[in-house]
């Protein structure tokens, strides 16, 4: 699939400010699975300089600094032509050792995978351990499947058809624990869900933010979250609980990350304090080649 995708964001201020230097991460990943054609990145007012870095976790982002000008608007425009080329996310081939659960990773490959197999949701109550409500979920979806990708698509499904969808733009996840009682949240709810339920199990996850194509009959579009493990033998591999889909050509990822905070497509400060606010975006994702 051949995307073109426009994402512009306004930020609206009641009264002048200053803008910290921002992190940017609105450019669509690139590699085996995903090819970037272009992409572009307007910002009003333009930033006295910006850099193109990469983080701890390879992603492509961009940091942005700022004239000492007061302002009252700020916008960003990024344009995307992406090629998605994972047309069947099934052909891989685990190492024997990981098919079944709990996953034991070797010393020199758990070693690197530690954030990603840490509690997601730590609060002074947990004392660093898994969520209750998910560690219950992992043991009865273990004690219903036979293999590591059985225990997956069984995660992914019970999560879809248990839970209902309710759009919720700004915040953080709730902690994983609330959205599986409640049976309600965002993608991003259930992206976390779905990364607490494999720690409890010992597989690493991380949570990754783009966009999704969405239904062709409907004009709105809105920023995506769903969740990648790490199988051995097979690389990162996404789940999309939100629409109980393992990931494959619809999905355009733009950032991944251990925790979900570090994923936000724009994040900075404003150096005036007492501001008040206002965000509010457009997303055009069009298929032009399938």
């Amino acid at each position: 699939m051949r995307y073109q995708i426009t994402h512009t964001t306004f930020y609206s201020y009641d009264r002048p400010v200053l803008l910290s230097p921002h992190i940017i991460r609105l450019r669509p990943r690139c590699d085996v699975q995903q090819k970037l054609h272009s992409f572009s990145l307007q910002l009003d007012p333009p930033p006295k300089q910006m850099s193109e870095n990469v983080d701890l976790d390879g992603n492509a982002i961009l940091k942005a600094w700022f004239t000492e000008e007061p302002i009252a608007q700020f916008t960003l425009e990024a344009i995307s032509e992406v090629e998605t080329l994972c047309h069947n996310p099934f052909v891989y081939m685990m190492e024997p050792w990981a098919v079944s659960l709990p996953m034991d990773y070797p010393s020199s490959i758990l070693s690197r995978l530690q954030s990603y197999l840490q509690p997601y949701w730590s609060n002074p109550f947990s004392q660093g351990a898994i969520d209750p409500e998910a560690m219950m979920l992992a043991q009865d979806i273990w004690q219903a499947t036979n293999s590591t990708t059985a225990f997956l698509n069984e995660l992914n499904q019970r999560i879809y058809k248990n839970c209902g969808y309710g759009m919720r733009e700004t915040g953080s996840p709730l902690p994983p624990g609330i959205t599986w009682r409640s049976k309600q949240g965002s993608c991003r709810d259930y992206a976390v869900l779905f990364m607490e339920v494999c720690r409890a199990v010992g597989i690493a996850s991380r949570f990754v933010s783009g966009y999704q194509e969405g239904d062709p009959d409907s004009s709105d579009r809105h920023l995506h979250a769903w969740a990648e493990v790490y199988l051995p033998g097979a690389g990162w591999r996404g789940y999309d609980p939100t629409h109980g889909l393992v990931v494959s050509d619809r999905h355009i990822p733009l950032i991944a990350s251990a925790s979900a905070e570090d994923t936000a497509p724009v994040s900075g400060k404003l150096k005036t304090l007492g501001v008040n606010s206002s965000m509010r975006y457009e997303l055009f994702i069009k298929l032009i080649q399938d």
